[in-house]
């Protein structure tokens, strides 16, 4: 049997739990259809800096679980289930999952990204034994330890510098002549102690048996071939957007984001998007909360005015 919502929410990271929470203040039946776990990339984010209300930052494993408990008593319900389909049906809105069919008037996309890969030998053999995308759940164990990090924007520099509290050195690899992260975390990154960064590098290899040895490099520029004897691999070289469900619905960015106008509307009428997931997001935590509360009351004035009626 098909459950039926005012507004449905595809993804549970901090723009679909503030969409959840924002459509369920608004008077709205709304369902939040996430993945294996709410909060996405924020949960293992150490500590979000910049957003409002908490000075000296926040963990994601603590941001999340708090605003999915203010979405839940407002009246939002989840279910752990990601979307796979998205069909139009008349003036409403088939949501298909693996398990489910939801009926919904509106629908806010907040997919999000899936961190890239390298895709080099050792990287998916050596996944969970010292090639990692989680700084605060691994520092731990490599305490003492040299661990490398590929990459050079925002993600990289903040699990860098949570990698530093515990590894004796940590080694930025930047394909790049400079960092892309915002000037306050260059600017840590630089002064640090415990941190080397190599700007025009490339990882070409990761080694080890059974778990991470260590890490060919090359330069860029000279071709020269290094290796680096470490015990862990750290990787944040850029997002893939989550919309291969919308193949075929809407034409989507050459990034493969949503194309939204300034109410977050995309082409397919009834459908917006938040986040990362859409084009032009500046990928922070705090915009992309301000993105799920703008696209509820989006969708909120889109029912209010007739929705497809109108």
């Amino acid at each position: 049997m098909e459950k039926e919502y005012d507004i449905i929410v595809a993804g549970g990271g901090i723009a679909g739990l503030t969409a959840g929470l924002g459509a369920a203040r608004l008077g709205r039946s709304v369902m939040v259809l996430t993945g294996d776990v709410l909060g996405g990339h924020l949960l293992s984010i150490e500590k979000i800096e910049g957003y409002p209300g908490f000075e000296d930052g926040i963990a994601g494993y603590e941001l999340c679980p708090m605003t999915q408990g203010q979405a839940a008593a407002a009246g939002a319900a989840f279910e752990m289930t990601e979307v796979s389909a998205l069909k139009q049906d008349g003036d409403t809105w088939q949501v298909t999952t693996p398990a489910e069919t939801y009926t919904a008037r509106a629908v806010i996309i907040a997919t999000g990204t899936s961190l890239k890969e390298l895709g080099i030998p050792g990287e998916e053999r050596l996944r969970g034994h010292g090639v990692s995308h989680c700084a605060s759940c691994d520092a731990p164990l490599l305490r003492g330890k040299v661990v490398a990090v590929a990459g050079g924007g925002d993600a990289a520099a903040q699990e860098a510098l949570t990698l530093s509290d515990a590894a004796s050195k940590v080694v930025i690899f930047c394909r790049e002549e400079a960092l892309s992260a915002k000037a306050d975390y260059r600017n840590r990154l630089e002064a640090h102690p415990n941190i080397e960064i190599g700007y025009n590098c490339v990882i070409d290899k990761i080694e080890g048996d059974d778990v991470v040895t260590g890490i060919v490099t090359h330069d860029i520029g000279g071709k020269s071939s290094v290796s680096l004897e470490c015990d862990g691999v750290f990787i944040y070289v850029g997002h893939t957007p989550n919309t291969g469900f919308l193949e075929g619905l809407l034409d989507l960015a050459e990034d493969g984001r949503i194309p939204i106008d300034a109410n977050l509307r995309s082409q397919a009428k009834g459908v917006f998007a938040a986040g990362t997931v859409r084009q032009g997001s500046a990928g922070q935590a705090a915009s992309s909360a301000g993105d799920g509360w703008s696209a509820a009351i989006a969708a909120d004035r889109y029912l209010a005015d007739g929705g497809w009626r109108a």
